[in-house]
């Protein structure tokens, strides 16, 4: 199984156990989560320094630390490696990214959340159903395995490795189709980064329709809301909303899945539906309307609303880091070309009709006015 596969497997089963352990678990997480920090600590004095040069007249590359970040954790990952004693901690990444959106909660009125929400659902619906049918169409047609065509199915369509892993046990796919299907995603998100703003600026998208068309069309949750923040801060809260909407939906199409594959005998029974919907679950998203309900309350002061937005800040910050370590070129390699042909080519398709979606939402709907 892959490395990458490895994290992501730690990041939903082991890390929960070792700080379950109690203090010897937690101490076996501090050296990934000082790593993390330290790199997205990295990366703002990466950013600092940049500006700081260029208005003396020297060049050097300006990039946000977000992408700072990211790319430092690249160049550790794919160089000198990261040891098994960073691993427990580096896994940690996600919780510190559900924590940011958590608080990035703050930032929305519960009844923007509502309206937008309302549309995102609605966007979301559509993309589901296209992604779902045409990724399994070109899983078909590249004559893929049908359990890793379920997997990449599952990925595009909701939250990339996340719904991968939550599909993993409940549809028991061979163990090198949950890898290959992983490291096609990673790529995926990957290539996100750096050519969703470039089209972006081309397009002349405000912040709050480019934030939606992320939200809607990168697989990830992590690469989704630095692909958004990258545009700019509120191209950055639009994306976590909408991919938190689709987040939404991923344990009906688990669900769906795996009652698929237990009609067929290649998959455990679920005996109870209601649970097993409530164990897929993000719950995150709960604490996020939690926070937005608050915060239309008047239950914060501007003060508390300035620092839970820090807080997210300093949140997404080892978040950031941990896309960067997670990724390891050398997994893409190897892996066959077919599953990264569907993946591109689905990826395209998807990103090219949730930007018409979203073209058509804010230009013929008037959605965000």
């Amino acid at each position: 199984m892959s490395p990458s596969a490895t994290l992501e497997r730690n990041q939903h089963g082991h890390a929960t156990q070792d700080v379950s352990e109690g203090g010897s678990g937690f101490l076996r997480l501090l050296p990934g989560m000082a790593l993390l920090f330290g790199i997205g600590l990295l990366g703002k004095l990466m950013e600092t320094l940049g500006r700081n040069l260029q208005a003396r007249n020297i060049y050097f590359p300006h990039m946000e630390y977000v992408l700072w970040a990211i790319i430092l954790g690249l160049l550790i990952s794919n160089t000198i490696g990261v040891s098994k004693i960073f691993a427990p901690g580096v896994a940690t990444y996600e919780l510190w990214l559900k924590l940011g959106i958590v608080l990035v909660g703050a930032k929305f009125l519960f009844n923007d959340i509502l309206h937008l929400g309302g549309l995102s659902l609605f966007l979301v619906f559509i993309e589901l159903a296209l992604s779902l049918s045409f990724m399994t169409l070109l899983g078909k047609i590249f004559g893929l395995p049908p359990k890793l065509t379920s997997l990449l199915a599952i990925g595009s369509s909701i939250c990339g490795v996340t719904a991968i892993m939550a599909a993993q046990g409940a549809i028991e796919p061979d163990e090198e189709d949950t890898s290959t299907a992983i490291a096609a995603i990673l790529m995926l998100g990957a290539i996100a980064l750096f050519t969703f703003p470039l089209i972006g600026h081309a397009l002349h998208m405000t912040q709050q329709a480019y934030g939606m068309w992320t939200g809607l069309a990168v697989d990830n949750t992590a690469e989704a809301t630095v692909t958004g923040a990258l545009y700019g801060e509120e191209a950055g809260r639009f994306a976590v909303l909408a991919k938190t909407a689709r987040s939404a939906f991923i344990g009906f199409v688990v669900l769906g899945y795996a009652v698929y594959w237990s009609s067929k005998g290649k998959a455990p029974n679920v005996k109870n539906k209601a649970l097993f919907l409530w164990q897929k679950f993000p719950k995150f998203i709960l604490g996020f309307l939690a926070i937005s309900v608050l915060a239309t309350a008047g239950f914060f002061t501007k003060g508390q609303l300035t620092s839970l937005s820090n807080l997210s800040r300093w949140a997404f910050l080892p978040a950031f880091a941990g896309v960067g370590l997670r990724t390891q070129l050398r997994d893409l390699v190897g892996q066959g070309w077919r599953p990264i042909v569907v993946g591109v080519l689905g990826e395209i398709a998807i990103a090219l009709i949730t930007l018409g979606l979203v073209f058509w939402a804010y230009h013929s709907l008037g959605a965000g006015r």
